[in-house]
């Protein structure tokens, strides 16, 4: 078995004395390569705290993280910048695109921070993601699911094994909602990479290798989908 993911023991607190919150209170999960596991549970209940544990976006008060055999909770600023370029994509809710740039110029943005050929790269996954023909457009000439495919085109373009994926369907409208996870569900298929993404949306665990259900910073429920969706041939 290879693992994509490791916790042990994570716990992360917020304040002092009376203003102090645990959002995350001794969580122990591993996550297999090549897995699409969502993280579920409803609103306050730590899963976003979560997901930045395990991105480097934030250090956790104590515990253990482990992704693709770095030990992330242990890394120091510089080897957390190389670690977020190198090993992890993101993909949030709200898109975070540039606005001034088009869809191909914000893929690129990303692609050109690492080797190999940027523009080369950035065609490919533009194309993995149906949007070749809306390249040129800019965020607000595109639909919202048009902005979270451009969103996840950049979370892709680095050919990360781990994607982090937070709430990415929950700007959209439940038909575009499913074909953005059907999406997602397709790139782990026959592959390394494993996606990881919360949400409070119980009809995603449905596509879903593996759930975790989170409630109050602890983990009340981590179990495999014995039948878990296939994704359907996407047409744009």
């Amino acid at each position: 078995m290879t693992l994509a993911v490791k916790t042990t023991d994570l716990t992360k607190t917020y304040g002092e004395g009376e203003t102090e919150v645990h959002a995350l209170n001794g969580v122990s999960f591993e996550i297999e390569r090549g897995e699409f596991v969502v993280i579920l549970g409803p609103s306050g209940s730590g899963k976003t705290t979560l997901l930045n544990q395990i991105g480097a976006l934030e250090a956790p008060t104590s515990g253990t993280i482990e992704a693709g055999g770095i030990e992330v909770s242990s890394l120091n600023q510089k080897e957390q910048t190389a670690y977020r370029l190198s090993a992890i994509g993101f993909v949030f809710q709200f898109y975070n695109l540039v606005p001034t740039l088009t869809a191909r110029e914000n893929v690129a943005l990303i692609a050109e921070l690492i080797d190999g050929d940027a523009e080369a790269r950035t065609d490919a996954v533009l194309e993995q993601v149906g949007l070749t023909d809306r390249a040129d457009h800019f965020p607000g000439q595109l639909s919202g699911g048009e902005q979270q495919r451009v969103s996840l085109a950049r979370g892709l373009v680095k050919n990360p094994n781990l994607l982090l994926c937070d709430e990415p369907t929950g700007s959209l409208d439940i038909d575009t909602g499913i074909q953005v996870l059907e999406l997602l569900r397709s790139v782990t298929s026959g592959g390394d990479r494993s996606v990881l993404t919360v949400t409070h949306n119980s009809v995603i665990a449905q596509m879903a290798d593996r759930v975790i259900r989170l409630r109050d910073g602890e983990i009340v429920d981590n179990a495999l989908n014995p039948s878990p969706a296939e994704p359907r041939e996407l047409t744009w």
